[in-house]
């Protein structure tokens, strides 16, 4: 990567840059590619299964951003069922006890199959997670976890799982390729879920995978297209558009994060506060388990109460209210997406909820 992070954002998957060239990658609507004369075998170009040039803009993109190739897929979980797809039948994956809903629930649903048995770790544990490793297949790695926000030592664990063989996953969602670059500390693999950061406005569902390895990118490829884990070109225009403006959303989302955190430690009406000491995720526990946070969620009117997460605008959820939540959640957690919105104003409203809402009057009320 010869320029900054902060560049590449805005100058990478652009068109190449001709006289009257358009500035931005078009929209390309099309099912079918007509075939080149004389053409004995299929091109590139033959269907839209297969690739779409406003796909490639965006893969462009977050390749130049993670240091690697990048696929777009369809959501988030498609590219997760894809990186899934390594562990060979009857294989073995390490993965972090507290990870994103999604990806625990289909573990669970490939092991009860008998598709792959799942060692369960403490991703913070450096030492545990390398106990685990002899005789697996891949290592998934969160880092921070979604939501109870541990940080793992991703250049030790890549180290560790090579010396015994086994591949490498790292959802990178909650960093973004700005604040971490798991390619560079050694993973073979890098998840994301496109809706939350990387497009950072809430108005797409859309998933990726990232490698340097050729090989690894070829079977990611070929899971996205016999399984027709396939975007849209307009979500994938979207995507890139608003991934032009993601060093400054993480920059004044992860500002504002860090005044929130600090602030919250103080707050009466606070008992914990998660927060790894970047990124733009911070998760508290309230008085009152789940009815007390529930009550606080209740009780905001900027921040708006919604799951998922990465978006403009702040949001904030109880996390245990999900059935496929992982049990050792606390009932009583309140996950936070601090967007970029006026920190003052967000205190403001968030304050006031945490106070309203642990008053001896609303633990009383009726539901």
């Amino acid at each position: 990567m010869t320029h900054s992070p902060a560049t590449v954002v805005v100058s990478a998957g652009r068109p190449h840059a001709g006289p009257n060239a358009g500035l931005n990658p078009p929209v390309s609507l099309t099912s079918t590619y007509v075939a080149s004369p004389g053409e004995a075998r299929p091109g590139d170009l033959l269907y839209g299964r297969w690739t779409n040039a406003t796909w490639t803009a965006f893969e462009e993109a977050l390749g130049a951003l993670e240091g690697g190739t990048a696929l777009l897929f369809g959501s988030g979980m498609a590219a997760i069922a894809a990186a899934l797809s390594l562990v060979p039948t009857g294989g073995t994956l390490v993965l972090p006890r507290h990870s994103y809903s999604g990806t625990l629930s289909l573990a669970a649903l490939l092991a009860g199959a008998g598709r792959l048995t799942v060692r369960p770790v403490d991703v913070d544990d450096t030492a545990a997670v390398v106990a685990t490793l002899p005789g697996a297949d891949v290592l998934w790695i969160e880092s921070p976890t979604n939501p109870m926000l541990e940080v793992a030592d991703v250049p030790a664990l890549t180290a560790a799982a090579r010396a015994a063989g086994v591949r490498t996953v790292v959802d990178n969602t909650f960093a973004t390729p700005l604040l971490q670059r798991p390619l560079a500390d050694g993973a073979d693999l890098v998840v994301h879920s496109v809706t939350k950061y990387l497009s950072g406005h809430s108005d797409v569902v859309l998933g990726a995978t990232v490698t340097a390895d050729d090989d690894l990118h070829a079977r990611m490829l070929t899971q996205r297209t016999l399984n027709g884990a396939i975007p849209g070109p307009m979500e994938a225009f979207l995507a890139l558009r608003g991934l032009r403006t993601l060093h400054l959303r993480v920059e004044r989302s992860g500002a504002n994060a860090a005044v929130l955190a600090g602030r919250l430690a103080g707050h009466p009406a606070v008992t914990r506060v998660r927060y790894p000491g970047f990124g733009s995720i911070v998760s508290i526990e309230v008085p009152g388990g789940a009815d007390g946070a529930e009550r606080v969620a209740g009780a905001v009117r900027l921040w708006v109460h919604a799951t998922s997460l990465g978006g403009v605008e702040s949001s904030l959820e109880r996390r245990r209210r999900h059935a496929a939540e992982a049990p050792t959640v606390p009932e009583n957690l309140l996950r936070l997406s601090v967007g970029i919105e006026d920190v003052e104003d967000l205190w403001t409203d968030l304050s006031a909820a945490l106070s309203a809402a642990s008053s001896p009057d609303a633990a009383a009320a009726p539901d």
